[in-house]
């Protein structure tokens, strides 16, 4: 049965006390009598912690997880119950998906790619342009070697891993390149964890393309369940007592295009003209990694600022 979260009273020995909204309490039916928060002797409170409920039937990309088996089951449950307590983390991912998600979404359909793919993207970065100490990058968390075959510029001015748009363009060309070969999109989400090769050398050993038949390293072993979990605790938010009031989210950066195709020697004075500074500058376009942009003939690049504010 699921409970809905609200703000309540515990009572204790005829003693009541003010209680708020507590995740630990959200699935799962209350015995009669029961107290879910404890008051020691000191009058500290101890809180009372369940499991989370799991969902009778879970999917990615439209491809079913099969629950009916005990260990998929339990792997599935394992993610659910860690991620579930994460709640700072999650309140924050959910904070940056009204920011995010538009872009993300609009360039996955636009390639081709089931939407589900977004949650990939929040369990590579959380929504964030973070560095892994192997020098994956960003939102997708491509290899610095790894991201010119797909398309990304990456030198000492210009990281197009830092460009969301870009970056999920490329991460796209990846993913069908991989259901091509695995003939799933599980199994080509799993693989960018893994590598291609990777996944096609566990999966021949073994015959079978099938992630969830697969043995593979724990990381990877893992990496679907922890997507899924994240896509349930962040598309059904509120079932599952993160409550994220919509003038709390962070909103997409309004802004301007301007493209440019010659050299620009300082970006700090290029932002001044421009009505912006070069902190805000830094911010709206994170791939720019220098101080200057050196245009090679011929090339041109877009950079975001903020629209110019008038003066009434």
């Amino acid at each position: 049965m699921r409970v809905k979260l609200r703000p309540f009273l515990y009572f204790f020995s005829g003693a009541a006390v003010a209680g708020a909204t507590f995740f630990g309490v959200a699935f799962r039916e209350p015995v009669k009598g029961e107290a879910m928060v404890e008051v020691k002797e000191e009058g500290r409170l101890q809180y009372k912690w369940y499991p989370v409920e799991m969902p009778r039937n879970l999917s990615f990309a439209g491809e079913r997880v099969p629950l009916n088996k005990w260990e998929v089951k339990e792997r599935m449950d394992r993610e659910l119950l860690v991620n579930y307590y994460l709640h700072g983390s999650t309140l924050y991912i959910l904070k940056l998906s009204t920011r995010y998600f538009p872009l993300i979404e609009e360039r996955l359909k636009a390639n081709g790619v089931p939407d589900d793919f977004k949650y990939l993207c929040v369990a590579e970065s959380s929504l964030q342009h973070l560095t892994s100490p192997a020098g994956a990058a960003s939102f997708w968390q491509f290899l610095k070697g790894t991201a010119p075959r797909y398309g990304l510029e990456v030198n000492d001015e210009v990281d197009e891993r830092y460009n969301v748009k870009k970056a999920t363009d490329a991460a796209c060309v990846y993913f069908k390149e991989a259901y091509a070969k695995f003939g799933s999109w599980t199994a080509a989400a799993a693989s960018f964890n893994c590598g291609l090769a990777g996944y096609e050398d566990f999966a021949s050993f073994q015959g079978s393309y099938n992630y969830y038949d697969i043995a593979l390293p724990e990381e990877t072993a893992r990496y679907i369940f922890r997507i899924i979990a994240l896509k349930t605790l962040i598309s059904e938010a509120s079932r599952y007592g993160y409550i994220m009031p919509s003038n709390e989210s962070y909103k997409p950066y309004a802004g301007r295009t301007l493209i440019v195709d010659t050299t620009i020697k300082n970006l700090s004075d290029f932002a001044k003209t421009n009505n912006s500074n070069y902190k805000i500058l830094k911010l709206y376009n994170p791939w720019l990694r220098a101080r200057k942009l050196t245009v090679k003939p011929g090339k041109a690049y877009e950079i975001e600022l903020p629209p110019v504010m008038t003066q009434e």
